[in-house]
């Protein structure tokens, strides 16, 4: 198993939109091409893999395997051994079609032994796939798995936390190359956080406080970002540290009040008072690694409020609005759990000062004023 999550797309089906598929897959940063005549390979640069797959055998392998790099058939090594022999300089991988048991056991030896295996999936169930990954715990190969769409592909990517090193996804028409992008993307990456510097704090009497119920167990250095302004944010702790009055909620965020923003997918911004049942935010840690998380219910209720202001190194000037009592939480940095109503100034909280303004949450170079 490997880190990078890699995005493969099928042209042998793109028909005549074959060009402009491949040209957006270009733009795109598509890691591999999959094609069953090596002359659809003509042109494309060598930072794309091009690979042949052949899920009918070894018979339907042409003798000119032109600029492939890699070669997945059906069958264990020693089957094509004489293959391999004859191009040296090219991978050969496995493709196994998993529909019982036994085919699950080819692919589980695939996953162990072969430095490539494709695998298909013909149950909508993700069980099989969940026992491939474990048995390929510690294996240096890579798994790349088919999916009939984007929705699919990304739930792939997940599976066990960790998901398939890469998927497989036909691309039919223009947008499949970018959709599977995102959805690679989609598991998270990495967000940049700052130390920002306490100035002030205000109790500013009551007001509705939204508290963010995802479906998601928080770790103990996660949170969510929220802030007043769109280009400033705090990192507010989950509740799943110890509380003396009541047990703790890791799928929590007490969050802030209703009008604050939070960061989404993609670098979307989104109100509080916005999220339902199905929405995405972005769980943020202490090193500022990311991952998308879904809603399970937002509860906003009537709550005194306290306002924290704070400002950057840089002097950008930073707010959040919070529930006003000592059990709402930020976090600082070693990952410091610090109570709202104790912060004071000179106390340092982690943040995030996104570099655009927004329009319906999307990031927009255009004049904007926050206060």
């Amino acid at each position: 198993m490997t880190d990078a999550k890699l995005c493969w797309l099928d042209i042998r089906g793109a028909g005549t939109a074959t060009q402009a598929v491949l040209e957006e897959a270009l733009h795109q940063r598509i890691d591999g091409i999959v094609a069953a005549d090596p002359a659809a390979f003509a042109g494309l640069p060598p930072t794309v893999r091009k690979v042949l797959l052949f899920e009918d055998g070894l018979d339907a392998v042409p003798a000119d395997l032109g600029a492939a790099d890699l070669v997945v058939v059906p069958g264990p090594r020693e089957e094509r051994a004489a293959l391999q022999e004859a191009h040296p300089d090219v991978e050969f991988g496995r493709y196994v079609e998993i529909v019982d048991a036994d085919t699950l056991e080819d692919a589980c030896l695939a996953a162990r032994l072969e430095p490539w295996s494709v695998l298909d999936f013909r149950d909508p169930t993700k069980i099989p796939l969940e026992i491939v990954i474990a048995a390929a715990t510690g294996a240096p190969g890579s798994i790349i798995t088919t999916a009939s769409n984007t929705e699919e592909a990304e739930i792939i990517y997940g599976v066990l936390e960790l998901g398939s090193d890469g998927v497989l996804m036909r691309a039919n028409t223009v947008g499949d190359a970018t959709a599977l992008r995102t959805a690679a993307s989609a598991r998270g990456g990495e967000i940049d956080l700052v130390e920002l510097t306490v100035t002030r704090t205000t109790h500013i009497g009551m007001g509705e406080r939204a508290c963010v119920d995802t479906t998601t167990h928080f770790r103990k250095d996660e949170g969510i970002l929220v802030g007043s302004h769109s280009k400033g944010m705090v990192l507010c702790v989950s509740e799943t540290h110890p509380l003396p009055y009541m047990p703790t909620r890791p799928f929590r965020v007490n969050a802030g009040a209703l009008h604050s923003y939070t960061v989404s997918q993609a670098g979307r911004t989104h109100y509080l008072s916005e999220l339902h049942a199905g929405s995405k935010v972005l769980a943020v840690d202490v090193k500022g690694r990311t991952r998308p998380v879904s809603v399970g219910r937002v509860k906003i209720e009537t709550r005194p409020l306290i306002s924290i202001d704070a400002v950057a190194p840089s002097g950008q000037a930073v707010n959040l609005i919070l529930q006003d009592d000592w059990h709402v939480r930020v976090l600082g940095p070693n990952a410091a759990v610090l109570n709202s109503t104790e912060l004071k100034p000179g106390d340092t909280i982690l943040g995030h000062l996104p570099t655009a303004d927004r329009h319906v949450g999307y990031p927009i170079d255009e004049f904007c004023l926050e206060k």
